[in-house]
């Protein structure tokens, strides 16, 4: 039976803070034949069992979105899984972060649900560091779409967190931030890096109004916004879209699910999209997408935009992950 966690709700669930073990991690990864690297920080709490939450970010993000450095206590996912129990695996998407950069051509969601498949691989054998029984594979817009192909087609995953992802686009929403979308080869911050001009990245002063509003301003977020953004690729981001969204693909999907919304999402909410009203009506939306094997439980962060892990009100939806993964899949 599909269920809710509403809004009203929320408790805090039973954590405790805990020392935890942060390491750079490096994968061999293998797409179209080439031999990459994806690259990721794991953080493993001293009360950690052996499940672990492999962390997807979104377009135009690295795995900074996971743990956020503005008042992290609110703000970073990684630290309060972390101090619930779950370890977790950060990661960059091939092209962003310290990942190698492939030709932009080559990324597809499908060849990043591929390279991450190969990761989840490395972490359930322990071949190329510590080994885990459990993965739960979380995602942020791209980044979910990334997981939910994965999830679906390697079926090597005991749960999935969809969060920034729904399957109604809204098109008077999303077509200004594509308008912010240029070569990220033309942007002086990635002078450092060698980009072939399908690279996109976002317009600097554009991230704000596309991705937080309705939230409240915070001068320290939007430092921080635009000295950790990244970039995309067109191709992962039109299959995304297809695979992830257009074509029901979730419906393959047969372990739990929990999907995340914010209620101003302009990528998806609206009155002709998704309905991120409240916990319930974002069930209603988004059930026929998925088959009764997800057990789709949903949540909606209140008064945010496209990227709530910045919202002030995160830690609600912080609880409300923690107790689904326990619920689920166990720490």
């Amino acid at each position: 039976m599909l269920t809710v966690i509403a809004a009203g709700a929320v408790t805090t669930p039973h954590v405790q803070a805990s020392s935890t073990a942060c390491q750079e991690m490096q994968f061999p990864v293998s797409v179209a034949g080439l031999p990459y690297t994806m690259a990721g920080t794991l953080c493993t709490p001293a009360t950690s069992g052996g499940t672990v939450q492999v962390l997807i970010p979104g377009g135009f993000y690295n795995r900074s979105y996971w743990d956020i450095s503005v008042e992290p206590q609110i703000r970073s996912f990684r630290r309060a899984m972390n101090n619930a129990g779950y370890a977790t695996l950060t990661i960059d998407r091939l092209g962003t972060g310290r990942s190698s950069t492939p030709p932009s051509v080559l990324l597809t969601a499908i060849a990043q649900a591929g390279a991450v498949h190969q990761v989840v691989q490395a972490l359930r054998s322990g071949s190329e560091g510590p080994r885990f029984d459990k993965v739960i594979l979380g995602g942020h817009s791209l980044g979910s779409a990334i997981a939910v192909i994965e999830a679906a087609t390697y079926r090597d995953v005991d749960g999935v967190l969809v969060t920034g992802m729904a399957h109604r686009l809204n098109a008077t929403g999303i077509i200004p931030i594509f308008a912010t979308f240029v070569p990220a080869a033309l942007d002086p911050k990635f002078s450092s890096k060698t980009l072939d001009l399908g690279y996109l990245t976002t317009m600097p002063g554009t991230r704000f109004d596309s991705l937080h509003k309705p939230g409240p301003f915070n001068a320290a977020v939007a430092t921080f916004e635009e000295s950790t953004k990244d970039v995309a690729a067109p191709t992962e981001l039109v299959d995304a879209a297809l695979l992830g969204t257009v074509t029901p693909f979730t419906r393959l999907v047969d372990v739990p699910v929990l999907s995340v919304m914010a209620s101003n999402d302009p990528t998806f909410c609206g009155l002709l999209a998704t309905d991120c009203s409240s916990s319930e009506a974002l069930r209603r939306s988004e059930q026929l997408f998925y088959s009764p094997a997800a057990q789709l439980q949903t949540f909606v962060v209140r008064g945010y935009g496209h990227s709530f892990n910045f919202a002030p009100n995160a830690p609600e939806y912080h609880n409300v992950v923690a107790r689904w993964a326990q619920s689920t899949v166990g720490a």
